[in-house]
């Protein structure tokens, strides 16, 4: 199932259960001391007004992206379907797999990188390092090279855990910083505020039918036009 994107959300999939959402980059997954919207609340009116639903809409996030960040996202319709789904994440039974536009080449083709995380609440921010230290939360992630254009690389990214700003420090820890993220590298911001890292499928064992569920959006604009034939290919 696939979706391509626009500046406004995209309904992926949906059922009487799941509600899956194409987030542009700039939104909200939840509301924040901004005020701004949230993809929380485009789906709620979406239920609301497509199936004419009296009251307020039971609809919950079951992970989020950070607000620069474009992909799917996954909501639970029913409780049910949200303490499940909620399980299959912490039970690592959800695969998730992301493109990234970095900085630079990685040395190798392909590698794995593990860290420890810990987050500065105050700034926002996430350091990484090398080894164990108290209050650190490990993180893994793999990756590969789908194509390097003029200086920069397309990443296939497949994250282990779901730390908060994972893929962006640890691919920044390995000096190839994801394109337009000033908060973990240096260089020119992407015009429109967003950073060129991608959610790009989810796979998992729908929580209520049981049955496997594969879900694909691929990334469209500016920020991906010199890889555009390559996502292509993964999009077939």
């Amino acid at each position: 199932m696939k979706s391509k994107s626009t500046s406004e959300p995209q309904v992926i999939f949906e059922d009487n259960h799941l509600l899956v959402i194409h987030k542009p980059s700039g939104w909200l997954v939840q509301g924040d001391k901004t005020g701004d919207a949230t993809l929380t609340d485009w789906g709620r009116k979406y239920i609301k007004e497509k199936y004419d639903k009296p009251g307020e809409v039971y609809l919950h996030p079951v992970h989020r992206l950070d607000r620069p960040v474009s992909g799917i996202v996954t909501f639970a319709r029913t409780s049910k379907a949200s303490e499940r789904l909620n399980r299959l994440f912490r039970e690592d039974k959800v695969v998730k797999s992301y493109l990234a536009v970095v900085q630079g080449v990685p040395i190798e083709t392909e590698g794995k990188l593990i860290h420890w995380l810990v987050k500065d609440g105050s700034k926002n921010l996430v350091k990484a390092y090398n080894r164990e230290r108290n209050g650190a939360k490990r993180a893994e992630l793999s990756y590969e090279i789908l194509l390097v254009e003029k200086g920069h690389s397309l990443l296939h990214v497949k994250p282990k855990t779901g730390r908060p700003h994972q893929i962006r420090v640890q691919l920044a820890s390995m000096r190839c910083p994801i394109v337009g993220d000033l908060r973990y590298g240096k260089g020119t911001p992407n015009p429109d505020k967003s950073i060129s890292l991608h959610a790009f499928q989810l796979s998992f064992v729908h929580p209520v039918r049981k049955e496997p569920l594969q879900l694909t959006c691929a990334p469209k604009g500016q920020n991906w036009s010199a890889f555009e034939n390559k996502i292509d290919e993964l999009d077939q």
